[in-house]
């Protein structure tokens, strides 16, 4: 696709169309964010930033660069670990951050309609205020609802209540060519043809513009308690999730730390983790709508991990007690970055009973390679997070070590029946891994639906399977 060279001229028609020049950005005005997501690593600079404020300014852009044969990046907060944000054929940066309203809450129907810049951690707080509950619960709470939906964001409790792709109802988006569509909406069951609306959560942005969310809450549970539990080993400690997910007490979380994560977190905040005496921990959490409930749930897993080898179980049934715990847990991925001077990520997923072989595969990779490789993940769902770590090796050796860390630990993955990635999605930088992971077939399809979309591949072209 040759794509139109941007002009001063293109400038000058989008300032017209949004009718307020202090929200379109261009040339020196532009920030260096904006050429990068979090992975840092890709940056490409955009010719031009609009800020939209409305549904109409998105559809007006839209369809100028379709006629154009502009290319367009949409972006939230660009919190995204892939680069899926990053313009890379220059053109627009569709920014609707600015987008960040709650319009409206249905308590009949239980459902939020939001605008795609409302953060999660406000989106949560709002409904916590009307005992309602909207469960994803990605690690970045200053993620936008839009970029959460556009990588089918996950998080700790998609064990228990599963992911982002669960909690939406409808969607307003704005296509490639600036048309307006409606998707799905506050139905609860849906059979009406193709399943539009799953397709586009996940998309990252290549197939339509997300302008409104229609979200579904449940009610809030009452009362949460955590169980930090030690073990000798991470082997033994992982080894023991299966059966807990076969005990039927359902959990809202089931993650894995090690000693050095925790280490890393507690120098990191400047305060001390409840326990660091053991080398692995498994850290669960129950929720539910009385004490007793909970109890009952939380008695026979902290049986089950004592008979597997647990040093012991700590409970956390205050709310210091948890906040001492999950901040840690919340800071890991901080207090990694803190540790090197860059790092990249992987983020795969297998299935729960392979969790314990792929760790224990990136400890004896770590010595192969002779790099440092840092993980803490997901044990209930499977989603693993695993840092290879620069340090202090020369820009050429850097990438020569991550380029095949990366291709060992992808490859494993594809033998354990895994996927390239659980809830960061591919954007541009896990390309080459997703074309080695799928058939020709399966590439070739996810190609035509994203021609049936945008047949002038003007929408963020160049990520996923492009």
């Amino acid at each position: 696709m040759e794509y139109k060279v941007f002009e001063i001229e293109d400038y000058r028609n989008i300032v017209k169309l949004l009718g307020d020049s202090d929200r379109v950005l261009y040339g020196e005005e532009i920030s260096e964010d904006y050429s990068r997501d979090e992975l840092g690593s890709v940056r490409v600079m955009p010719k031009v930033v609009v800020k939209a404020i409305s549904t109409e300014e998105v559809s007006n852009i839209m369809r100028y660069a379709y006629e154009n044969n502009i290319p367009v990046t949409p972006r939230g907060a660009g919190t995204g670990l892939v680069g899926a944000a990053v313009p890379i054929y220059g053109g627009i940066v569709m920014d609707v951050s600015g987008m960040n309203k709650i319009l409206e809450l249905d308590e009949e129907n239980l459902t939020l309609t939001v605008e795609p810049g409302v953060l999660l951690m406000e989106l949560s707080k709002y409904v916590e205020q009307f005992d309602l509950f909207y469960p994803p619960d990605p690690g970045e709470k200053t993620a936008t609802i839009g970029g959460n939906i556009s990588t089918n964001a996950g998080g700790m409790r998609a064990v228990k209540y599963g992911v982002t792709r669960d909690y939406v109802r409808g969607l307003e988006v704005v296509l490639p060519n600036g048309e307006i569509m409606n998707i799905g909406g506050k139905v609860v069951k849906n059979s009406s043809g193709y399943d539009l609306k799953d397709l586009i959560v996940g998309s990252e942005g290549t197939l339509v513009v997300i302008t409104k969310a229609i979200l579904k809450l449940i009610p809030l549970p009452k009362k949460a308690i955590s169980l930090l539990i030690p073990f000798n080993s991470l082997e033994n400690a992982i080894e023991t999730v299966p059966k807990i997910i076969k005990s039927k007490s359902a959990p809202t979380a089931v993650e894995f730390m090690q000693r050095a994560a925790i280490e890393a977190a507690e120098e990191f905040l400047k305060k001390p983790f409840p326990d660091n005496t053991s080398d692995a921990y498994l850290l669960l959490t129950f929720d539910g709508n009385s004490k007793e409930e909970i109890e009952r749930a939380y008695e026979g897993v902290a049986n089950i991990c004592l008979d597997s080898g647990a040093l012991d179980v700590f409970i956390s049934d205050t709310e210091e007690r948890q906040e001492a715990i999950w901040s840690a847990r919340g800071a890991f991925l901080e207090a990694i970055k803190a540790l090197t001077t860059e790092m990249d990520e992987v983020d795969v997923v297998v299935p729960r009973n392979k969790v314990a072989e792929f760790v224990m595969f990136t400890h004896t990779l770590e010595e192969k390679l002779n790099v440092r490789i840092k993980s803490f993940g997901h044990a209930g769902d499977g989603n693993l997070h695993i840092y290879i770590l620069r340090d202090d090796l020369s820009e050429d050796m850097w990438k020569k070590k991550l380029s095949e860390a990366m291709e060992i630990m992808y490859d494993k993955a594809n033998k354990l029946n895994g996927q390239v990635s659980g809830e960061h999605g591919i954007g541009y930088a896990k390309k080459r891994y997703l074309f080695n992971a799928l058939s020709e077939e399966m590439i070739a399809i996810m190609r035509g639906i994203k021609l049936a979309f945008d047949p002038k591949n003007i929408l963020n072209p160049g990520k996923i399977a492009q």
